[in-house]
Formats: structure tokens, sequence, C-alpha cells
């Protein structure tokens, strides 16, 4: 693996036979922090979005289904 920096962006070449599926992983990791490093969002408030959003989910799938 080589990393390159430029004037404008950093590289990364590597073997062409690297999976895909590893690729996206890292790809969507870099996209991740890129979109949040600006954030001021604690992890306190995230757990309490995610809590909020998952509430009555597993309840609202079992109706749906039928169960």
């Amino acid at each position: 693996m080589i990393i390159e920096r430029t004037k404008d962006e950093v590289v990364f070449r590597l073997a062409a036979t690297t999976p895909v599926d590893d690729l996206q992983d890292i790809v969507d990791l870099l996209e991740y922090k890129e979109i949040t490093r600006n954030s001021k969002v604690s992890q306190k408030e995230v757990d309490n979005l995610v809590k909020t959003i998952k509430k009555g989910r597993w309840e609202k799938t079992r109706k749906k289904i039928g169960l």
C-alpha cells in the first residue's frame, strides 16, 4: 500500500486484489469522519437520539409482520 499526499488530496494505492467490500468499508469510515469532523454533538446526545429512534421499533415491526 502506498499513501501519497498532494496539494489537494490524499491518494491511497492498493493492490488490485483488495476485496471491494473491504474498500467500501474504508470509504464509509473516511466519509463518516469527513462529515462529522466539525460536529459538536456529544456521544450522550447521539445515544439519546438512537434510543428515541429505536423506541417502539420492535413493536411496530411485530405488528407489521403479524407476530
